[in-house]
């Protein structure tokens, strides 16, 4: 059942996509999860009294958008152990590690906010040592394949891409659409997580909601917290995915597989970021310009890789 490791990281990538659907479905149903409620001492639907709702439908935006986030690092994840891992490409198995850092890393952010979220505790206790298990058992797959090959296995295989791009064609300038989009959820993301430990809102979420501050501390002074946990782990998942997008883009070889993991990736994690927000009323401007502007450039990006993607020549991937 574990074999050469790569089903344990498979697992982790089933698991992390159906935590992020059912975000999704808590998000739908218009409850709080049973222990924010016992945190918070109120339920959403008393929240919901307040202000035409707008704080719980504030919450339910971070929600979404990270489980949408969840799903794709899923489909990535899936996609890495099928096809990468298994050939025993290094990269591959060092943007895992470096990717199980930052996402699982996201879950101690919680000592910026003083909010302690056990189920969020709890999944990351299980699946962490499955994640674990599945790098330490299918290193041997890199090592091997560098010992035949004589490929370097080690950090250092990260210092170059997988293939030369000529960046004045089509193919090129999509590539460096998806490559700059990724970089943009990098940014986002940390910063995304370092407002949510410091101080959780930026202007125009406050605007949203009607409320500043002080006047969200008189209503529950755990409030908060609970929005900063939010914050902070959507913010992971965000930086997350924006790593593996650079990693897959950057040092996969151009395939048919890897083009529909983006597409089906792309489809989860833009959708719920952006679409939420016109079905809550938070349309400012310039609140949702950078989503656009990414979605724009990794959509875009797909659009022009597709020919060289899913060309005859990567019909097998």
């Amino acid at each position: 059942m574990v074999d050469d490791g790569r089903p344990l990281v498979s697992l982790t990538g089933v698991c992390l996509a159906v935590s992020g659907a059912f975000a999704l479905f808590q998000s739908a149903t218009g409850h709080f999860l049973p222990h924010d409620t016992e945190f918070l001492q109120m339920a959403a639907q008393d929240l919901c009294r307040i202000n035409e709702c707008r704080i719980v439908h504030f919450m339910f935006h971070d929600r979404v958008s990270f489980g949408g986030s969840l799903i794709a690092i899923a489909v990535l994840y899936l996609w890495m152990a099928a096809f990468p891992l298994k050939a025993g490409d290094a990269w591959a198995w060092w943007a895992l590690c470096v990717s199980g850092v930052v996402g699982f890393g996201s879950f101690l952010t919680y000592l910026g906010y003083g909010y302690l979220d056990t189920w969020h505790g709890a999944a990351t206790l299980a699946l962490l040592p499955c994640f674990i298990a599945g790098l330490w058992m299918s290193r041997r797959l890199v090592l091997t394949k560098a010992a035949s090959s004589g490929d370097n296995a080690s950090w250092r295989s990260l210092l170059r891409a997988s293939a030369e791009t000529h960046w004045r064609s089509s193919a090129g300038v999509g590539r460096m659409c998806l490559l700059m989009a990724a970089i943009g959820m990098l940014g986002a993301g940390f910063t995304i997580q370092a407002i949510g430990t410091t101080r959780v809102f930026v202007p125009t979420d406050l605007t949203f909601m009607g409320l500043n501050r002080e006047q969200l501390e008189s209503i529950n002074p755990r409030l908060i917290p609970l929005i900063a946990h939010d914050r902070a782990g959507f913010g992971g998942a965000v930086a997350t995915a924006g790593l593996l997008l650079f990693a897959c883009v950057w040092y996969g070889a151009p395939s048919r597989s890897l083009w529909q993991a983006l597409l089906i990736g792309g489809i989860a994690g833009w959708s719920t970021a952006i679409g939420i927000h016109p079905l809550i009323g938070y349309n400012d401007a310039g609140h949702l310009a950078p989503a656009v502007t990414g979605a724009l450039l990794f959509f875009v990006g797909l659009a022009l890789t597709r020919s060289s993607m899913c060309g005859a020549a990567h019909a097998a991937n």
